[in-house]
């Protein structure tokens, strides 16, 4: 690929667009780095639940692979397609098999009881808790037990053009992750460019990230075989204190400023684990539509393999979410004449688009 045609695919393949597709590779191929022949089965040996744009307050990450137990994922189906919340994860794991007061069964959260009860209410109205009352005291039992269905959390940076200055950016992101662990894996998702040694390679990039290339010349092949790792990465200590790193100390003509850091106990990061993976287990990648205006009679789905990409007709382009949006100078709603005339699409392209892509998202998800 001449460095010319890599430049014409850039302008037409925003970071959002190369996201989505980097989402469909890891949702059928991962782990990487198998042989091309054993592509088709890796999901079966590493099944895996993929998610965009999720992470903490102070960080978030482009792609989340979770690597899941597929039994215990199949038991946490039990609890219904939407997330357990923070509130509700202090709650569920800890109920009992048998009736008891919910201060005696529960944990110390931290935080004034009457908020627990909130969730006990939220719980019970959801049906994934049984509760009582027995002597003027709430009481509680578990309806299933919590299963622990989250083996490894691997977080993607998505840089389709990684020069030096994106590089110089992503590093200090990189090298935050690797100092939290709050992640198993760290890694870089670049445009492969076909050269012998790939520019990623070159670049500020921490070693603890690996470093994958996904070709754009296979892009619409649909098979699956169009990444290669360039760099392995370091696993992560999850389990361990992590530094969470709030200033970095910068070189000035007054000479070095202090940096700025704080530890993040192995408690802290078990729950915020947990809650990233049932926000994963809750939102996949293809809620984009969520964000965007499918009720425009310009918006469509359009096929690229066996992915779906969203794409304006009046831009002519693949849009982003916030091109997509009620203030676009070119949004058109559909006419209520199509929302209207029932079968093949009952309530309207806009609608169609939604339930397809639920239905595709209820794939990777049981029950």
């Amino acid at each position: 690929m001449s460095n010319a045609d890599a430049d014409a695919i850039a302008e037409q393949d925003p970071e959002f667009v190369f996201e989505l597709r980097a989402c469909r590779w890891a949702e059928r191929n991962w782990p990487p780095g198998v042989n091309a022949d054993d592509a088709d089965g890796a999901g079966d040996d590493c099944p895996a639940i993929v998610a965009r744009q999720l992470g903490t307050k102070r960080r978030r990450w482009d792609t989340i692979v979770m690597e899941v137990d597929p039994d215990a994922l199949r038991q946490r189906a039990n609890f219904g397609p939407r997330r357990l919340d923070s509130d509700l994860l202090d709650v569920i794991p800890h109920a009992p098999p048998d009736w008891q007061w919910y201060q005696d069964a529960l944990p110390d959260p931290g935080y004034p009881w009457r908020y627990v009860r909130e969730s006990i209410h939220r719980a019970a109205d959801r049906g994934i808790l049984d509760t009582r009352k027995r002597n003027n005291r709430i009481e509680i039992r578990r309806k299933w037990a919590y299963p622990d269905w989250m083996d490894r959390i691997v977080a993607v940076e998505n840089k389709p053009d990684l020069d030096a200055s994106a590089a110089r950016h992503l590093a200090a992101q990189l090298e935050y992750d690797v100092a939290l662990a709050l992640a198993d894996e760290v890694w870089v998702a670049t445009r492969a460019t076909g050269e012998s040694v790939e520019p990623a390679l070159l670049e500020s990039v921490p070693v603890e990230a690996g470093i994958l290339t996904l070709d754009p010349d296979s892009r619409g092949t649909g098979d699956g075989r169009s990444a290669a790792v360039e760099w392995f990465p370091r696993s992560l200590d999850a389990d361990a204190p992590g530094t969470r790193i709030l200033e970095r100390g910068e070189e000035t003509k007054y000479g070095q400023s202090a940096a700025r850091f704080e530890y993040a106990d192995p408690e802290w990061k078990a729950h915020k684990r947990l809650e990233i993976a049932e926000r994963a287990y809750e939102k996949g990648w293809r809620a984009y539509a969520e964000t965007m205006r499918p009720d425009c009679r310009h918006f469509q789905l359009r096929r690229e393999g066996r992915t779906l990409l969203p794409y304006c007709a009046a831009k002519d382009c693949h849009q982003t979410s916030s091109e997509c949006s009620g203030s676009c100078p070119d949004f058109s709603p559909e006419p209520p004449q199509w929302r209207t005339q029932g079968w093949p699409i009952e309530g309207g392209p806009g609608k169609g688009i939604r339930e397809l892509l639920e239905d595709r998202r209820e794939r990777n998800r049981p029950g």
